[in-house]
């Protein structure tokens, strides 16, 4: 069994035992669940080079990245610095996340807010909205394209946006609905996490230029944002390259301030 197997077989499981305690009728009733989402697909587009900054303790890959910075200051510092929007891992098992560390990035920023997690379950989007997110990740290599459109076609029902995420041709076959807000190309392998930022370059012209392209994982240089910028992509989802710094937002103020001069 792929580390992504393990993944969702415990995904499973955490969602069953999540719904015995805690009903999707008691999320809907909670105070963020009718408030107001902001457009993250339209701060991308309306921002020079659409970084989405991410928060991740670690991972199935890399272990620990960064246990010793307080989230309040990484989300701050990524709004200070100039992200298009913030992400944030809210798997606990494998990625040390969880749902309060979204709750309390909306308490702390005003920017987009990005849920992302292992999403195979109706009941994991009410959660994300009770929680605060703008939008979530759902992630075509666990689903069908039926459980795509349904699932988008929810989140969409109550104001989430949707980030689909593929890792070659075939996930973006059956991706391709009009419904979705933005496609993302994940460069890391999440079967072997061998990452590969030809992954984005191959499919950055299969993707319709309507839609809003995101690249994510192993982007660490300002160099690879320029690259995959002129190939089509509106977007970046960059988080190890901030979070192994001592403070990740002056890493993205860096990042950002060396786009503006290459």
């Amino acid at each position: 069994m792929n580390i992504l197997d393990q993944i969702i077989a415990h995904k499973k499981r955490e969602i069953a035992l999540k719904k015995s305690v805690v009903s999707a009728n008691q999320l809907e009733n909670s105070e963020l669940f009718n408030s107001r989402t902001t457009s993250l697909s339209k701060s991308v587009l309306h921002s020079p080079f659409g970084i989405i900054a991410e928060h991740k303790r670690r991972s199935p890959s890399k272990a620990t990245i960064n246990h010793n910075l307080s989230l309040e200051n990484v989300v701050k510092g990524y709004e200070e610095a100039g992200a298009s929007g913030i992400s944030v891992l809210t798997d606990t098992k494998f990625f040390g996340g969880s749902s309060d560390d979204l709750l309390l990035a909306k308490a702390c920023v005003k920017t987009p807010v990005l849920r992302k997690e292992f999403i195979i379950d109706e009941y994991q989007i009410i959660e994300s909205k009770a929680y605060g997110a703008d939008a979530i990740l759902l992630i075509a290599a666990v689903l069908t394209q039926s459980q795509i459109k349904s699932l988008t076609a929810f989140a969409h029902s109550i104001a989430l946006e949707v980030l689909l995420e593929v890792h070659n041709q075939a996930e973006l076959n059956k991706s391709l609905i009009p419904e979705l807000d933005m496609i993302g190309v994940n460069n890391r392998n999440l079967k072997t996490f061998e990452m590969n930022l030809d992954t984005s370059l191959a499919l950055a012209d299969k993707i319709p230029n309507d839609m809003v392209k995101i690249s994510e994982s192993g982007l660490n240089a300002a160099e690879q944002v320029k690259l995959l910028k002129s190939a089509g992509f509106n977007g970046f989802l960059m988080g190890e390259t901030f979070m192994k710094a001592d403070n990740p937002g002056a890493e993205l103020e860096t990042l950002l301030q060396l786009l503006k001069t290459i």
